[in-house]
């Protein structure tokens, strides 16, 4: 009975050495199946036609540059700010109370225009008393060359008695002595004169001064003080002391400052033709020359700051708005057999510009497939790329399509 149960039970035993038929054999059939359908869906991915959108290579008559017949093209875009050369924030001379200010915010002023008038009372009481002792030293002047008047006729008269010798010889000596010492009380008395003159000049300044004028004409952007509040031309006192009155511009002196790197200054020249926009008018381009390019670089930003003047001023053109310029560059006079009429250049959209290890490509719609193909750009007009090599007019570009399209993939055109 033992030796039955004892055979029963070894052939309940499992034999690990022998692996079981069919365990694993359904993970390699998942494996495969996912294999066939990964490469029949790369399969359809090569052959059905992704979707794009294409615009022609538009070939246009180049834009002539004055009357001078040649072609400008953009080789490089900057952005500034509006600035103004001349501008002042006004201020005093001598620390005072403001009594009165003249100006507002957009007012315009001429160049000696009274601006705002400081408390002259103390000034004034100092301005009289120096006249008075200026009336006083003339007076005493005055008496004093009377004097002398009169000791110079006593002397002439002791002379003539002592020659007679009816006066003595120290009678003419005292008389001559009286007159050298009205002469000397007479330079001191016209020296003491000249002083009270100076300081009756220099408190006349003061005054002067108290009255705040426009140093040139322009317009003010900001009023700085009321009436009431102390203005200095040092900054002391804290918040309650004032250091100007109003801030002016000379709107006359517009012009644009741009930081251009330092890599793509030797694109910048004085004199220059430079388009620019206003952020705030982005339909208006504002023709543009180059002033001058500041002899010195930027090392934090590795910039170059370029200055920028216009053609022709405009009311629209406030300082400190922003920006955009791009600097233009000559072509080339066309030649004496070929117009500025017939000049031609190649155009394609933004949209269709694209960016292979630094190099400037497109795509090029070819016969149902994405031709990738390098150009060389010739500049930027708005929304549009001028291109100077590597199509032809007529090709179409691709300007709408997946970020992973491929050189030789299979597409279908939809035009735009």
């Amino acid at each position: 009975m033992s030796h039955v149960t004892k055979s029963a039970l070894e052939e309940l035993k499992i034999d690990r050495a022998q692996p079981r038929k069919g365990g694993r054999s359904w993970i390699w059939l998942v494996l495969l199946v996912f294999i066939i359908a990964a490469g029949w869906l790369v399969f359809q991915q090569r052959t059905q036609a992704v979707v794009v959108s294409t615009e022609p290579v538009i070939e246009e008559a180049a834009t002539p540059d004055g009357a001078g017949g040649t072609v400008t093209t953009t080789v490089l875009n900057a952005s500034g700010y509006v600035t103004a050369r001349r501008q002042a924030t006004v201020s005093s001379k001598s620390t005072g109370k403001i009594v009165e200010v003249l100006i507002e915010e957009g007012m315009e002023v001429q160049e000696g225009q009274l601006l705002a008038r400081l408390d002259r009372t103390n000034l004034e009481t100092s301005f009289r008393l120096a006249e008075a002792q200026l009336e006083s030293a003339r007076a005493a002047l005055t008496e004093t060359r009377v004097r002398l008047d009169e000791a110079r006729r006593e002397s002439v008269r002791v002379q003539s008695l002592a020659r007679q010798k009816i006066a003595s010889e120290s009678e003419q000596d005292a008389a001559e002595a009286q007159v050298k010492s009205f002469e000397a009380r007479l330079a001191a008395q016209e020296a003491e004169a000249r002083v009270a003159e100076r300081q009756v000049a220099l408190y006349r300044q003061q005054l002067d001064d108290l009255e705040i004028r426009a140093p040139f004409a322009g317009i003010v952007v900001a009023k700085n003080a009321q009436p009431g509040e102390m203005i200095s031309p040092l900054s002391a006192g804290g918040a309650f002391t004032r250091t100007g009155i109003c801030t002016i511009v000379d709107m006359t002196s517009r012009e644009i400052e741009v930081d251009v790197n330092e890599a793509f200054i030797n694109r910048v020249q004085a004199g220059q033709p430079v388009t620019a926009t206003l952020d705030a008018y982005p339909d208006w381009t504002i023709p543009c020359k180059v002033i001058a390019t500041i002899p010195t670089a930027d090392r934090q930003k590795a910039t170059v700051k370029v200055r920028i003047g216009f053609d022709q001023l405009d009311t629209r053109i406030l300082p400190e708005m922003g920006i955009k310029v791009a600097f233009q560059e000559s072509a080339g006079s066309v030649s004496a057999g070929r117009t500025a009429s017939t000049a031609r250049r190649l155009i394609i959209p933004k949209a269709a510009l694209r960016s292979n290890n630094g190099a400037d490509v497109v795509f090029v719609f070819q016969d149902g497939l994405a031709s990738q193909r390098a150009i060389k750009v010739g500049g930027r007009d708005g929304d549009r790329v001028i291109v100077q090599s590597g199509l032809a007019a007529g090709e179409r570009v691709i300007t709408q399509a997946p970020g992973n399209l491929g050189d030789g993939q299979k597409v279908r055109e939809t035009k735009s």
